[in-house]
């Protein structure tokens, strides 16, 4: 049981957003399930082992990327378990370097505090292909089944790759088995809505529209601001 204090400074201002007193984070008794701040340490103890360093300050601060965050963890609450809903999923697109990836990582940072968590699956497309790509001593489907049952699961960079018949089918299972089952995903594309099509396929890209909030983020490249 890990009772170690964290280090909050980067929660604070998701903390702040759930009202959720920090003093209770490293409470003597937050370790222990069932006691205040258990959920809240356990869902920020996973995303601190989950999402990428670069991410760790990541923040769902656009008004519709917050909304939808919002929105999931009021289902997730009027569900009174901690199971993930039915939910609609939330796709993100924009030229590269906007802050897609920053805003998807935000959001799944900002669940995490409020302990809706639960089963959740975060990859780019890129690395998902190459654990599903088969090889020796590998199961293929088992891969592909954590991806698809996720509860939660986020998808980084969904197009990027240059499409062949086994990407476009692969694409197709996974998207089409959580637009059947209602199952909320993060997509992220570096694609404009009229490219989505080209990028992925007419089948897939008509599950995405019709199973998400779209979202199109604008701007510059903030890498090579950053890099300046």
């Amino acid at each position: 049981m890990n009772n170690q204090p964290i280090d909050l400074t980067n929660w604070l201002p998701i903390l702040e957003a759930h009202n959720i007193d920090p003093e209770l984070i490293n409470g003597e008794t937050a370790a222990w399930v069932g006691e205040p701040g258990f959920h809240t340490r356990h869902g920020i103890l996973a995303a601190e082992a989950g999402i990428p360093f670069i991410y760790r300050t990541a923040l769902p601060n656009l008004p519709d990327v917050r909304a939808w965050a919002d929105s999931y963890l009021t289902a997730n609450q009027d569900m009174n378990s901690k199971s993930a809903p039915h939910h609609r999923s939330l796709l993100l697109l924009g030229s590269t370097g906007v802050g897609k990836t920053h805003q998807a990582y935000g959001v799944l940072r900002y669940l995490a505090a409020a302990d809706v968590y639960t089963g959740w699956a975060s990859t780019s497309a890129a690395d998902m292909y190459a654990a599903l790509r088969p090889r020796h001593g590998v199961d293929s489907e088992t891969e592909f089944r954590k991806y698809a049952h996720a509860q939660l699961l986020m998808i980084d960079d969904l197009g990027a790759a240059k499409p062949s018949e086994w990407t476009e089918e692969i694409n197709f299972r996974l998207v089409n088995h959580r637009y059947e089952n209602r199952l909320p995903t993060i997509i992220t594309s570096n694609v404009l809505p009229k490219q989505l099509t080209e990028r992925v396929g007419e089948r897939v890209a008509s599950r995405l529209v019709g199973m998400s909030d779209r979202i199109v983020i604008r701007g510059t490249d903030r890498r090579n601001e950053e890099a300046a």
